[in-house]
């Protein structure tokens, strides 16, 4: 498998492509790293490659708040300049600042 690299960086707000939620890049794996199960519940007309990178969103849709994990072929960019919802944002990022959330520097031990 060949690795690409990511197209969405943390803190970057994106949309899935297909279904009506959007959400903010808490950390990016450069292939598919979840379970096969899950990946075999994707149906199979829509699943995609592995060999991509995959995102994990703080997400939000109309009715709830949640963690997603997508395929980049599946996200693009959220133009609508509005913040992301979800509670969590301040455990992953400070602000946000011309339309990107700023990461919290980690905790070094």
């Amino acid at each position: 498998m060949q690795q690409r690299s990511a197209k969405y960086a943390i803190g970057q707000i994106v949309r899935h492509r297909f279904f009506p939620f959007r959400g903010v890049v808490i950390d990016v794996d450069p292939v598919y790293s979840n379970t096969e199960e899950w990946y075999q519940s994707i149906p199979e007309e829509v699943r995609p490659s592995k060999d991509q990178p995959f995102y994990h969103l703080l997400a939000e849709n109309e009715d709830s708040y949640y963690v997603a994990y997508v395929s980049e072929q599946n996200l693009q960019p959220d133009t609508s300049g509005e913040p992301v919802g979800h509670p969590q944002i301040g455990e992953f990022f400070n602000e946000l600042r011309d339309g990107m959330y700023v990461p919290r520097q980690q905790a070094r031990h």
